[in-house]
């Protein structure tokens, strides 16, 4: 008898450490869902421009892939056409290879005939177009890499004012599962608005990046054909 009264409260204080030591797990949607609808509408806005920057991020980096791909060998045969009067044959293979670089080369070379000057004017406008093109969209992801978090912090705002609201309404007694609602559309609107406002940012950085290598290809390659024309004959 003695040994069962000592047992119980045993078993007793086991279950409720086991209770205590049992975590309520909580899943990404049940923490979105718990936001209430003002949580909710907030992070189908900042899923939407992460959506969006996603899809401009990879579109233009295989745009700017793809104009980078040039053929160590295109300026030596350029070079060669241009060498030996065959200006057609030149421009064939511009419009073939169809890459800024190629572009520029092909504006240079219907303007041969005309003086240096010009032809590098007509090379320089041309540049103007193909950076414009090869930078198109991109600052789309800079104007959400700023406004993502903004969006957030407004969540954050919206929901301490909810939590507010119910604090008042309850007669000043403090009670979590009241509060709840508001403060989860503060916590998920702010690292939503962190984590698409991050993502925007390295994606705009590094596609600007490549597009300076592109430029300065375009460049490079402008100027070594400028320079064979300058060449004596």
């Amino acid at each position: 008898m003695l040994y069962t009264l000592i047992q119980t409260p045993t078993n007793a204080a086991q279950a409720m450490a086991n209770d205590e030591s049992v975590e309520k797990s909580l899943s990404i949607i049940e923490l979105i869902t718990s936001g209430g609808l003002a949580g909710q509408l907030i992070i189908a806005i900042l899923f939407v421009l992460l959506i969006i920057a996603c899809y401009i991020y990879f579109e233009r980096l295989f745009a700017i892939k793809a104009a980078s791909k040039v053929d160590s060998n295109f300026m030596n045969q350029i070079k060669d056409h241009v060498s030996n009067g065959k200006i057609e044959a030149a421009q064939l293979l511009c419009v073939q290879l169809n890459t800024p670089v190629s572009r520029l080369i092909g504006k240079g070379i219907t303007r041969i005939g005309k003086p240096l000057a010009d032809i590098n004017t007509a090379i320089e406008n041309a540049g103007r177009l193909e950076i414009y093109g090869l930078e198109k969209n991109i600052s789309i992801l800079a104007t959400i890499s700023g406004a993502a978090p903004m969006i957030g912090f407004l969540g954050t705002v919206v929901g301490m004012i909810l939590a507010i609201f119910e604090l008042a309404n309850s007669g000043g007694t403090i009670q979590m599962d009241v509060l709840a609602g508001g403060l989860y559309t503060a916590m998920t609107t702010t690292v939503g608005g962190l984590i698409v406002g991050i993502v925007a940012y390295i994606a705009y950085n590094h596609l600007v990046v490549r597009t300076d290598k592109v430029v300065y290809q375009m460049e490079a390659n402008s100027l070594e054909f400028l320079d064979h024309l300058n060449e004596p004959t």
